[in-house]
């Protein structure tokens, strides 16, 4: 069979599993990706996160020796909920970003991707492959704005015509010589909307991020987040959206997604906070687990819902609060319940700070404690 042939017939298999933009590039090194990355990684603003070795994600041959080609996908999610539970005083909630709504996207796309395999092996058994989704070696970014199947955005994220950001990305390294599809035209202009509203600045110019300050890190680390960084994430217990949100190539671009698996259901993604503190790790896996913003577990979770809670200077959540400051054995959670109830401000607190400063064995734990209760003798001082 011809390459041209084949290639029609990928792409048809392709939109017949529900792919919803296919494109394809050569396995050339990514060369300036490479210098990029360098950069990226002397600044200091690597998440940790990524794959280690710089050439492995951007020489292709490295992880397939005979690779000739790739072929990148990219699979729509939704962007707005049908079901959308209210936050209200005394039933506070939290948010988990869209990529994480619905079931979690590496089980989908790598299905996607194990389908799209198993047909071309019909075709040519002699094919050589390798697929990967987000944790692989390769940049999917990268390889989908190589590929066509949009342009890389200020925001850092691939913007496509059909469906903005709002897309899921994955790509499959192949021995088959398919034709390039040509790269798009950057459509940003000279908007900089994603820049100037980052609430942490971590968009530091123009396509160059720093991940140490971007929300969407800091609610998946699993130390205290720093002070600085807290009231900046507000209610977002898992990513943010906000440089998505406010894209002008993302408007009217609401639920265009085929995949009903991506479809959320409200309780799960605005959950809640109160209750996100007492779960177990069992009933954190049963309720969560299936969401991609599960993979941390449930203590960056229940940290995070302690930072929101906070935001929302909830009283209510107070016993919950003092219980976590008592009794929780992670001094990330005492750290962080130490703070919220001086967001919170309620003088009933200084009692509880005042005991557990005198058990307290942990350094920063006992730091926050007195940054606390001197906050409120500084507010005592101030009524008087």
């Amino acid at each position: 069979m011809k390459v041209e042939e084949l290639q029609r017939r990928v792409k048809e298999y392709a939109a017949y599993i529900g792919i919803d933009k296919i494109g394809f590039t050569t396995a050339d090194p990514f060369v300036e990706l490479k210098q990029r990355l360098i950069r990226h990684r002397e600044l200091g603003y690597e998440s940790g996160f990524e794959e280690k070795d710089l050439d492995k994600r951007t020489t292709p041959t490295l992880l397939l020796p005979e690779a000739q080609s790739i072929i990148s996908i990219a699979i729509a999610y939704p962007s707005k909920l049908t079901d959308n539970p209210k936050s209200k005083k005394g039933e506070r909630r939290g948010l988990f970003c869209r990529a994480s709504w619905g079931e979690d996207y590496h089980t989908i796309l790598k299905s996607a991707l194990m389908e799209l395999e198993a047909f071309i092996l019909t075709l040519v058994p002699e094919a050589k492959l390798q697929s990967m989704v987000d944790t692989g070696e390769l940049s999917d970014r990268a390889v989908a704005e190589r590929a066509g199947i949009g342009w890389s955005g200020k925001n850092t994220m691939i913007i496509t015509p059909e469906f903005g950001s709002y897309v899921y990305l994955g790509e499959m390294i192949t021995n088959i010589p398919f034709e390039p599809d040509e790269p798009l035209e950057d459509q940003c202009g000279d908007c900089r909307l994603c820049l100037d509203v980052c609430p942490t600045g971590a968009l530091v110019q123009p396509g160059q991020l720093n991940a140490q300050r971007c929300i969407s890190f800091l609610t998946q680390t699993k130390q205290p987040v720093p002070l600085e960084f807290r009231d900046k994430i507000g209610n977002r217990i898992y990513g943010c959206d906000t440089c998505q949100t406010v894209c002008p190539k993302n408007r009217k671009k609401y639920n265009l997604h085929q995949e009903e698996r991506f479809q959320p259901e409200g309780e799960l993604v605005k959950p809640l906070l109160r209750p996100l503190l007492q779960l177990s790790n069992r009933q954190f896996k049963e309720r969560f687990g299936h969401m991609s913003g599960a993979w941390r577990g449930k203590n960056p979770i229940q940290r995070n819902a302690l930072i929101a809670l906070a935001h929302f200077k909830d009283q209510s959540a107070l016993v919950d609060i003092h219980r976590i400051l008592e009794e929780d054995p992670r001094p990330m959670m005492r750290v962080t319940a130490a703070w919220a109830v001086q967001k919170i401000g309620a003088t009933e607190s200084i009692d509880v700070l005042t005991k557990c400063l005198a058990v307290e064995e942990d350094e920063e734990v006992r730091l926050e404690i007195e940054k606390s209760l001197a906050h409120f003798k500084e507010k005592e001082e101030k009524n008087e």
